[in-house]
């Protein structure tokens, strides 16, 4: 049985708008906090995500590289959520690339950095690099094509 008496609103029905400025003001909030470029860095991840030129090269060769296979073990395919993880960083309007994203081997993870220029539609690579973190006692960067200098 509600308390209520016919004719008479709601709390909800009352404050609605007081409700719907606090509700914004909360999102603005949110908002104010999320970095400026928040929604560069989403296009730039989401360019990368679609071009999978850029990446498997670079991942083809890791794959076939004998250091890295003997010590992260056969590498596993790419999978779409390591790209979105990964960090990417376009320049030169969109003509230059660094990126790295995890890779994941049968023995331990590890991470692929790519610096990249497009140059005629194609993807010209000036370093792919395997990088191990972990065990710290083992890190290193594995060069399979150094950077120009």
């Amino acid at each position: 049985m509600s308390n209520q008496t016919p004719g008479t609103k709601s709390r909800f029905n009352k404050n609605w708008k007081w409700l719907l400025l606090l509700f914004s003001i909360i999102l603005i909030s949110i908002f104010s906090l999320l970095p400026s470029n928040f929604g560069n860095q989403v296009v730039q991840i989401t360019k990368t995500y679609a071009d999978t030129e850029l990446y498997e090269y670079p991942f083809h060769k890791a794959q076939n590289d004998r250091r890295i296979i003997d010590l992260l073990g056969q590498l596993k395919p790419i999978d779409q959520l390591a790209i979105l993880e990964g960090e990417v960083q376009y320049s030169n309007n969109n003509t230059t690339v660094d990126l790295s994203f995890r890779i994941r081997g049968e023995k331990r993870n590890a991470r692929l950095d790519i610096a990249a220029n497009k140059i005629n539609g194609k993807w010209n690579y000036s370093k792919i690099n395997v990088r191990i973190k972990k065990p710290v006692e083992e890190q290193q960067i594995i060069e399979i094509i150094k950077p120009s200098k």
